[in-house]
């Protein structure tokens, strides 16, 4: 039975999710996978899924970006749509307020969401000029903002060339406006930051790099460091320690950056992954048409 609910601009559909697929893993080399575990189909009725990212109890919230809305599998399992007209968001990371912040490439912006779905726009411009496209985001324990900047042509934009030549990784912290951090990547698009604060890693999916930096007192980024000679489109990390990378499946390297896990995804491509969950054991993967959960020994680093 499905169930539909009008509440303005806030649309809300849900049903109980049922597994279409499970396929059976390989027994994990490196033991971060929970044993007997199967990567498990929610759903393949996407357009393009993006964006994971987990709120304080563990529900996950997505965007499916070509459809231009935002979608939530709470932690009993259900599916529902959080919100339609996202201002196209892309990648999101969850405040420590609970309010949902993305990268809205529809005006190319960083924006609010918070739970009742109010949208309150964040960030603008750089120096008076429009970003390139904000694609991936992470937010730090104090609360600032790092957000990748590639440019890729939309066919809902009507400019067809960028105000800002370069491809950068931008910081903003609150009420104030955002500085550059690094501006010598191609492409740059996945970015995630260790538990403690001090490395932020970024993948340049151009020339397929991942670089390490040391994160400043101020924010700003210092000591860039080739992590390894694979990109990602998003990423995540674990309480080991342990760095997510996705494309043609999800990579998982260690601190050393030595590969110790690859998880197949039977898709044409996995956009990004994050952890979630009651338990947050729940390894949440976006892969184009559809999402996959996969449950494993390691949890995901909570704020």
């Amino acid at each position: 039975m499905r169930k539909f609910l009008f509440i303005g601009y806030l649309f809300f559909y849900s049903y109980q999710s049922i597994s279409q697929t499970t396929i059976k893993i390989d027994k994990s080399a490196s033991g971060i996978i929970a044993d007997n575990a199967t990567l498990q189909l929610i759903s393949n009725e996407f357009s393009f899924t993006e964006g994971p990212a987990v709120d304080k109890y563990g529900n996950i919230f997505f965007t499916d970006q070509p459809n231009n809305k935002i979608w939530k599998y709470d932690i009993k399992g259900k599916l529902s749509i959080f919100l339609e007209n996202t201002s196209r968001s892309n990648g999101m990371f969850f405040d420590k307020k609970g309010n949902l912040i993305t990268c809205a490439d529809e005006q190319n912006q960083i924006i609010s969401i918070n739970r009742k779905g109010k949208i309150k726009v964040l960030v603008t411009d750089f120096n008076g000029l429009h970003f390139n496209g904000p694609n991936d985001l992470w937010i730090s324990n104090t609360g600032g903002i790092y957000f990748t900047d590639p440019f890729y042509s939309r066919d809902y934009w009507t400019r067809k060339m960028p105000e800002i030549q370069a491809e950068n990784v931008y910081y903003v912290q609150k009420n104030k406006a955002p500085i550059l951090v690094a501006d010598h990547l191609m492409k740059p698009n996945g970015i995630i930051g260790s538990a403690d604060g001090q490395y932020l890693y970024v993948a340049d999916v151009q020339p397929n790099k991942t670089y390490r930096y040391t994160i400043a007192a101020d924010g700003t980024l210092h000591s860039q460091t080739l992590f390894v000679d694979r990109g990602s489109d998003g990423m995540t990390i674990d309480d080991s320690g342990n760095i997510y990378l996705t494309g043609k499946g999800v990579f998982v390297y260690n601190s050393n950056a030595e590969l110790i896990e690859q998880i197949k995804v039977p898709e044409n491509w996995t956009a990004n992954v994050t952890f979630g969950g009651k338990d947050n054991h729940t390894l949440f993967i976006t892969a184009s048409k559809s999402v996959y959960t996969l449950q494993m020994k390691v949890k995901g680093v909570k704020k």
